[in-house]
């Protein structure tokens, strides 16, 4: 250990200098929620207290959950009771993942919105903004959520201005769907509060680079973002999204889009890898397994919401789709199940077409 001793102007220099107040975040959290997003937050407020001369960050857990909370990965981190203290000033990140969309502790809802009342800055990360959508703080405001969740979210508070992006900030409320989106929302605040340097340095330690805005997309299409996707292809994806519950025929994108149908179905399958009705079955089989989950429609009306002309057809491909009944999809993670499932995706769905051979896609692609 260095014996090294700063001069007494130093000394003097350092004690007459400001002290820097103390940031305190609060992380509220549910069963199952995600443990690695609650980590990137804080490893960007450590990281900052690392390369600060004093601590500016402080920041507890808390549940009315329990004294140790499981997260989805099936570790378990050790919580506190909140109390009834407002904080004033604090930020408080509101954590929530699987199951959180049926979760109502009226004590935790509660809570919440007596933070909001008093001052503190509310943030709802991943799914958590259904606690914080239920505790009426997200009424006539924008939000986000994972993009995977957008539409049963979007299904549930139409008086919310869903988004897709990685963040968004609306007055003293804000919400994040998860995963690395947490570093550049603490990044920025960070930025806001103590400069861009800092935030810059921070960046740099994490080996975190760029630094995405708010608005950044939260999805990459194939491993592709879909700025690089052919124009064509990227605009037709966007109709198709817009127009689940009513999907358009080929011939009437084609027309949309000022191309022809052979060039459009040439384009698509160059760039992603299927035909244009394939796609767009499989967006809205994932749309209807959302729906299924999030909300409390019936599987008829799910159907007819994600585009399907006969429940038949729906059950069908749905089931030839995920290996399950739309009526085994009310739960994301049934309580029977050590871990969660998630198939169907994009990827997996092409190595199925290509398995199959090109001449001879999956009989449940058929156009409805």
């Amino acid at each position: 250990m260095s014996n090294f001793r700063t001069s007494p102007d130093r000394d003097r220099a350092t004690q007459q200098a400001a002290p820097v107040a103390v940031r305190q975040a609060a992380f509220l959290v549910v069963p199952r929620f995600n443990l690695m997003t609650m980590m990137s937050i804080i490893e960007v407020m450590r990281v900052a207290n690392y390369l600060s001369p004093s601590p500016i960050y402080s920041w507890q857990v808390h549940s009315f959950d329990g004294a140790s909370i499981a997260a989805s990965n099936g570790f378990t981190i050790p919580a506190t009771d909140p109390g009834e203290r407002v904080r004033r000033g604090e930020t408080v990140f509101v954590l929530g993942s699987w199951n959180a969309e049926a979760y109502r502790n009226p004590r935790t809802l509660a809570w919440i919105r007596r933070q909001a009342r008093g001052g503190a800055r509310i943030c709802a990360v991943e799914l958590g903004c259904y606690l914080v959508a239920r505790a009426g703080l997200l009424s006539g405001k924008r939000a986000t959520t994972h993009w995977s969740w957008l539409s049963g979210f979007d299904e549930q508070f139409d008086e919310v201005e869903v988004t897709e992006q990685l963040y968004t900030i609306d007055g003293n409320t804000m919400t994040c769907p998860g995963g690395l989106a947490g570093v550049d929302l603490m990044l920025r605040l960070v930025g806001d509060e103590q400069g861009e340097r800092l935030a810059g340095e921070i960046a740099d330690q994490m080996l975190y680079h760029p630094i995405r805005p708010a608005t950044a997309p939260q999805r990459r299409t194939m491993g592709r973002g879909t700025e690089t996707l052919a124009p064509v292809v990227r605009e037709a994806i966007s109709l198709i999204e817009r127009n689940i519950a009513e999907p358009l025929s080929v011939p009437d994108l084609a027309e949309d889009l000022g191309v022809s149908q052979r060039q459009l179905e040439r384009q698509f399958k160059a760039s992603i890898g299927c035909t244009v009705v394939q796609f767009g079955l499989l967006l809205r089989l994932q749309h209807a397994r959302v729906l299924l989950i999030a909300t409390d429609l019936s599987v008829r009306e799910i159907a007819t919401a994600s585009g399907f002309n006969t429940l038949s057809h729906f059950a069908y491909s749905f089931g030839k789709c995920f290996g399950r009944r739309p009526s085994d999809y009310r739960q994301a993670w049934p309580e029977k199940d050590a871990t969660p499932s998630w198939p169907g995706t994009l990827s997996k769905f092409l190595e199925a077409l290509e398995n199959r051979g090109s001449a001879k896609p999956m009989q449940i692609l058929r156009k409805s």
